[in-house]
């Protein structure tokens, strides 16, 4: 196969496919998600097959325990992209919205349109759910997508292909309107992020292996984050049963997600209530603490304790690892997150309403929460049905990234035979 000539033929078939879907209208994009979710839930042992072939080839292959994580299709994770994809075509359609209409003294109107960004690429390493996610997404908010997954889920991605495009079919829509790269060659992602002619927007969702390497080599523009270094902060006017269960769960719900707490802020004056007793949840996980001196100390004899290095403050694990530092309070504890947070999520346990307003309005990070564990950072937990990424990124799109993310806003202007002079 000559790998360039083939993705630029699925860049030409996503252009003209864009220009259909964002012709089409919010009924029948809404049919298409509909008939999507039908069929994965009518094909689910076929899945759960495929995605067999592909755990075993990994298990063989010796991939990480984080990617086998994200690889494996549950039950539950069916269940999931099912009820996204419903949830999806239950939002408000954002296309073609108009907002901010004003007359201008010279007559005119002038207002925005949201419109479709148009050919979206995605390439992720994997995570056989997020061919549905970004499906989704990218059809009911009218655009065209071309996805790139992992070699790791070939087999459950070339399944939920057919799927995808049994239910754009159905709905008499383009089936190039979301189209998957059939083939595992490193080259079809060099070419898929150098095809500006052809696409709109990269949406990267990988480790930091691949998107140092899209940064480095792309040429279309990206909405992207780098890894998910993320902070709980327990306040000393934090309620100690809310911070057991949130720093517990952050931590320990699941390894290998980006929105995992892979660093544990504790104030001065709670921190010796708290951590042992925290030491002992993490310990029926046997999670491996790295802590500062200070906690250090008050963690004596926890089996599972290692001296923390400058290293492990900047350090996504996506493992049952967690680094942890005593702090004098709230200005410290920010402080710190402004030095090595990778800009994702940040929460804060505190009953103190001043102090926790202060981190919202003070930590700049895509998502930060209060009272809350860092794992709802997440599109479906946001009510977005799902998400096609996290960005940590200023301009365009912010944190969980759902149907406005992948629209964009034009000048409509609205005349009476006005002429300007």
């Amino acid at each position: 196969m000559d790998i360039t000539a083939h993705m630029h033929q699925l860049g030409q078939q996503a252009r003209a496919a864009a220009r259909a879907m964002a012709r089409a209208d919010t009924a029948t994009r809404n049919r298409a998600l509909h008939l999507i979710a039908d069929a994965i839930e009518r094909d689910a042992d076929a899945l759960r097959a495929a995605n067999a072939q592909d755990l075993a080839a990994a298990g063989a292959a010796g991939l990480a325990p984080a990617l086998m994580d994200r690889l494996a299709l549950s039950d539950a994770a069916i269940a999931t992209m099912v009820a996204g994809l419903r949830q999806i075509a239950t939002l408000p359609d954002p296309v073609g919205e108009i907002s901010n209409m004003k007359v201008r003294p010279s007559g005119i109107q002038v207002g925005q349109m949201r419109v479709p960004l148009g050919v979206i690429g995605i390439i992720y390493e994997a995570r056989p759910n997020v061919t549905v996610d970004a499906a989704g997404l990218c059809i009911k908010s009218g655009n065209a997508a071309i996805l790139r997954g992992g070699s790791e889920a070939i087999h459950c991605n070339r399944a939920l292909a057919r799927l995808v495009a049994e239910g754009l079919a159905g709905a008499g829509l383009p089936q190039a309107a979301v189209q998957v790269v059939d083939t595992v060659d490193r080259a079809a992602v060099g070419a898929l992020i150098t095809m500006p002619q052809y696409v709109d927007v990269i949406v990267p969702r990988g480790g930091k292996g691949l998107i140092a390497r899209l940064m480095a080599e792309a040429t279309v523009p990206m909405i992207k984050h780098l890894d998910g270094i993320c902070h709980v902060y327990i306040d000393d006017k934090a309620d100690i049963d809310k911070a057991l269960a949130i720093a517990f769960n952050a931590k320990c719900h699941r390894y290998g997600t980006c929105n995992t707490m892979e660093t544990l802020l504790v104030a001065r004056g709670i921190a010796p209530t708290v951590l042992p007793r925290l030491a002992e949840l993490y310990a029926t996980k046997d999670v491996e603490l790295r802590a500062d001196p200070e906690a250090f100390a008050i963690l004596a004899g926890y089996p599972h304790l290692v001296a923390a290095t400058e290293e492990d403050w900047s350090t996504e694990y996506l493992a049952p690892i967690l680094a942890v530092k005593v702090v004098a309070g709230i200005d410290e504890a920010m402080d710190h997150i402004d030095a090595y947070s990778s800009k994702h999520t940040e929460s804060i346990v505190t009953e103190d309403h001043s102090g926790a307003m202060r981190f919202l309005r003070e930590v700049d990070s895509a998502s930060v929460m209060i009272n809350a564990s860092t794992r709802f950072a997440d599109g479906f937990e946001y009510g977005l049905g799902a998400e096609i990424g996290i960005s940590n990124d200023k301009l365009h799109a912010r944190g969980p990234v759902g149907l406005e993310g992948l629209t964009s806003l034009k000048y409509v202007v609205f005349g009476h035979g006005e002429v300007r002079n």
